[in-house]
């Protein structure tokens, strides 16, 4: 995802994806849901807590690009994902600009792209 899985074959990413399954299991065993999509509200701020730095990052983003709190959110859980795909514990400022990049390519109009 982030260039580290360049030339990783399917097999490598399926056990990549089955780890970041398991990770997510085992955090919110004892909650009701099962995935980081679907954490809201302060489930949210507890697993998908970005530390300072990436507190700060997104208030910027959210500042400067005029982000809607649901864009925040939206952000904040698929950076859990990259993270626990990476099998990182802390949600790094390059998991948000990563998340943040997928969310730019989910927003271009159709047959235009963005630049990277």
């Amino acid at each position: 995802m982030n260039g580290s899985s360049a030339g990783m074959s399917t097999a490598d990413m399926r056990a990549r994806v089955a780890e970041a399954q398991a990770i997510q299991s085992e955090r919110y065993r004892r909650l009701p849901i099962y995935w980081n999509s679907e954490l809201y509200g302060a489930s949210l701020r507890r697993y998908a807590n970005p530390g300072p730095e990436g507190a700060r990052m997104l208030h910027s983003l959210l500042e400067n690009l005029g982000l809607s709190m649901r864009s925040y959110d939206r952000i904040l859980k698929l950076s859990r994902t990259i993270a626990d795909l990476e099998g990182a514990e802390q949600i790094s400022s390059a998991h948000i600009a990563e998340a943040l990049q997928y969310r730019n390519l989910d927003k271009a109009p159709a047959g235009e792209e963005y630049e990277s």
